[in-house]
């Protein structure tokens, strides 16, 4: 699986916008390139795109299975924890949409991920976590500005989503790959000691 998804990036290369005057306002700052922590950017290059120049060769961790999976919700669950994500759809009405030229470059004066450059159809709803009886909050910042997620992509509840644990237990780690007008994105949320701690969001990745 990592060798066809190096060999489809390398065909892609990295993906620029196809409008060449389009803005990109988003902030880099969570990029997998810009992530510090050494023990966590290993885990993370074990299943995120961006960062599987640095996987190459390392055992996968261990994961969570998909236990229900419907039109706007997925679950993850095992080993006393439980992950729901669950999805609604994008009202525009009852957003600030900030524009440049025709492009919705901002919701709520916020750059986005997800459809950037085109008004988006559905949103993250809420993140939720259970780890041995104790929920663990993920604040909605974590989420309000990624749209378009993908549960599943058939009818077989197959996802390119998952839930991770660190090799020492201590840290979780949510991952979903979500539609992009040009190139998906991936969100990872970290979770720490049953703490949320930060996210990575890496953009222009698979078509």
């Amino acid at each position: 699986m990592r060798i066809l998804l190096s060999l489809i990036l390398l065909a892609i290369g990295t993906t620029a916008f196809a409008q060449d005057d389009m803005p990109d306002f988003r902030s880099k700052k969570d990029n997998f390139s810009k992530m510090q922590e050494k023990e966590i950017r290993a885990d993370l290059s074990r299943f995120t795109l961006a960062g599987i120049d640095e996987g190459v060769g390392k055992e996968p961790l261990k994961s969570l299975p998909i236990t229900s999976n419907t039109s706007n919700a997925v679950v993850f669950e095992g080993n006393d924890i439980k992950v729901e994500v669950k999805t609604a759809a994008f009202d525009p009405s009852k957003h600030k949409i900030g524009y440049s030229d025709k492009y919705v470059v901002k919701i709520d004066n916020k750059p986005f991920f997800g459809n950037y450059g085109a008004m988006p159809r559905k949103i993250i709803q809420s993140v939720t976590v259970t780890m041995g009886g104790d929920t663990v909050v993920i604040p909605p910042t974590a989420f309000v500005d990624l749209y378009e997620p993908i549960l599943a992509y058939d009818s077989n509840n197959k996802s390119q989503n998952g839930v991770y644990v660190s090799p020492d237990g201590h840290k979780l780690y949510i991952y979903m790959l979500n539609r992009e007008q040009v190139g998906n994105y991936e969100v990872t949320w970290v979770i720490q000691d049953k703490k949320y701690l930060r996210r990575t969001v890496d953009t222009g990745l698979l078509k």
